[in-house]
């Protein structure tokens, strides 16, 4: 699979106020936060189909190439064969959610675009046929299987075992359990197939696909942490470096600060609360 656009950007010969960016894919997700903030302001103002228009938004692509591999992360059961292709569809999310985002929502573009990326992935596994490629042994082994287990089935009454299947069909008990997963693989279901769960009762099968990846909320949570701790003064930050970096007790904290253990808990407190406050006030 080929991928849907160009991402090559001109910087040399961006002219709007905009920041020159040398390798937009080497900008670290913190940054990209903020500076997608600067590039979606201009580009709501810039003509599009100019040479301007264009560098911002290729730009935009780049630097938040990051969010398309955490939501591909979700579908890595899947296997290393298949995430270049996972990768790319969810590009198209990418594309689609930067073309559509508005700065007027007021919402994070992050929060905005991983749902497009995730959405786009599994309507590309709705809409396409994956068909299971599996060698012609293994093909011609799975005949021989279903018509071997017949057999036995009817002489044994009984379903049969794996070694008692290898006897028959002279094959190893590996080969058996091979042609097996051969087996399982021949009859593909849909993916908006009814799956009834005791927990969920019925739903699709696309929503067992794939495992939510909780580092997506944690990076998201930094990126919003980030410019809070930066406004602390230094001893603030040096506290909460001790304490949660190289996680320091709170008396240990006091030693090295030359007071008491019960200020350096006030200190605390008083600099988480006002960290949960910023937390709050940005999501």
């Amino acid at each position: 699979m080929t991928a849907t656009t160009s991402l090559t950007t001109s910087v040399e010969h961006a002219t709007s106020p905009l920041p020159v960016i040398a390798d937009p894919l080497k900008v670290a997700p913190k940054d990209a936060r903020s500076l997608s903030k600067l590039f979606f302001e201009q580009l709501a103002v810039l003509e599009e189909g100019t040479r301007e228009y264009q560098y911002a938004r290729n730009t935009l692509i780049e630097m938040n190439m990051s969010l398309v591999r955490y939501a591909a992360g979700r579908f890595r059961s899947r296997g290393a064969d298949e995430m270049e292709d996972i990768v790319q569809v969810g590009m198209i999310g990418l594309i689609k959610a930067i073309d559509r985002f508005e700065l007027s929502r007021e919402v994070e573009f992050t929060s905005f675009a991983v749902p497009y990326i995730v959405g786009e992935i599994k309507r590309f596994f709705r809409d396409t046929s994956w068909a299971v490629h599996v060698p012609r042994r293994l093909q011609e082994a799975r005949v021989e299987l279903a018509r071997a287990t017949d057999e036995l089935r009817s002489r044994l009454g009984r379903t049969p075992t794996v070694r008692e299947l290898a006897e028959l069909m002279n094959l190893s008990e590996e080969e058996v359990i091979e042609a097996r997963l051969a087996a399982n693989g021949y009859n593909s279901s849909s993916l908006d197939a009814a799956v009834n769960s005791d927990e969920t009762g019925e739903a699709a099968l696309a929503d067992f696909i794939g495992t939510e990846d909780t580092a997506m909320e944690l990076v998201e949570d930094l990126h919003a942490l980030a410019p809070l701790v930066a406004e602390l003064d230094e001893r603030d930050r040096r506290i909460i470096h001790m304490r949660f970096v190289e996680e320091l007790t709170q008396a240990q904290i006091a030693e090295h600060l030359g007071c008491s253990q019960m200020h350096v808990s006030r200190l605390l407190t008083r600099t988480l609360t006002r960290l949960r406050r910023g937390m709050l006030t940005t999501k």
